[in-house]
């Protein structure tokens, strides 16, 4: 019982925040990691994960069976559910995948910013082995492996500095990548235009309803913009938050 207290109290422990000069070189640092591409070409697995995890959530709460996930090497994901393909729980599986990173980096954001750092990294951690048990691919599972370790290895091995370090700039990869992969939708469906063949999740929600796919991108990209900007607000003293845009 001594061991369980202990790690409760680890898990609800608090860090006094970085000083502003540390959130720059954090914000910075994700920054480039989400605009030089050779780096966010793997980085942006982080957002699949998320991506994907949002399908799966939404499916087992609207009552289908999940199935299955894959995470493939390109970054593109899959989840596999069964249950009515049309009604209120497919339209809401089909929409939770892009707006999931943006409103994970949110409540990530917010435990954060309230110095709950080991918590959000344990949760990491939590997620990713959740996942692991529906993943269908080995990639997948190396992907889920190497997130969800290093997670577990800042919070069991690393200080305070680099569970800060690694936290911050986590968070504002999610929250800058959401936004990015909204614009990455676009050009995906633009270029499967010249081949007759548009799968994306906006198309999905387009045949699974009467709005068209270009309205449900726009709905993305204004929750997953919100979501960033919010999550900036409650991350960034307001002076700093104010002079960043």
């Amino acid at each position: 019982m001594e061991a369980v207290s202990d790690f409760v109290d680890t898990l609800t422990s608090t860090l006094t925040p970085p000083t502003r000069w540390v959130l720059y070189a954090c914000l910075g640092a994700a920054a480039v990691i989400v605009l030089y591409q050779p780096v966010w070409r793997w980085v942006r697995n982080l957002v699949t994960i998320a991506h994907e995890g949002g399908h799966a959530l939404t499916a087992v709460l609207t009552r289908r069976r999940l199935t299955g996930i894959r995470l493939h090497s390109d970054t593109s994901g899959l989840t596999f559910t069964k249950g009515r393909p049309t009604g209120p729980g497919a339209v809401l599986t089909a929409f939770f995948g892009y707006p999931a990173p943006a409103l994970l980096g949110l409540g990530a954001a917010a435990l954060i910013g309230g110095g709950y750092i080991v918590a959000f990294l344990w949760i990491a951690v939590l997620i990713t082995a959740v996942m692991l048990i529906f993943i269908r691919n080995w990639f997948g599972a190396l992907a889920l492996v190497i997130v969800g370790g290093g997670a577990f290895a800042a919070t069991w091995y690393g200080s305070a500095e680099v569970q800060i370090g690694a936290a911050y700039i986590a968070v504002f990869v999610i929250l800058l990548g959401s936004v990015k992969a909204v614009f990455e939708l676009a050009g995906q469906r633009q270029a499967a235009r010249r081949t007759g063949n548009v799968a994306s999740d906006a198309d999905q929600l387009a045949n699974l309803t009467r709005l068209p796919a270009g309205f449900w991108m726009f709905v993305f990209f204004l929750i997953n913009g919100a979501c960033a900007v919010y999550g900036l607000w409650l991350l960034l003293p307001e002076q700093e938050f104010w002079s960043t845009l």
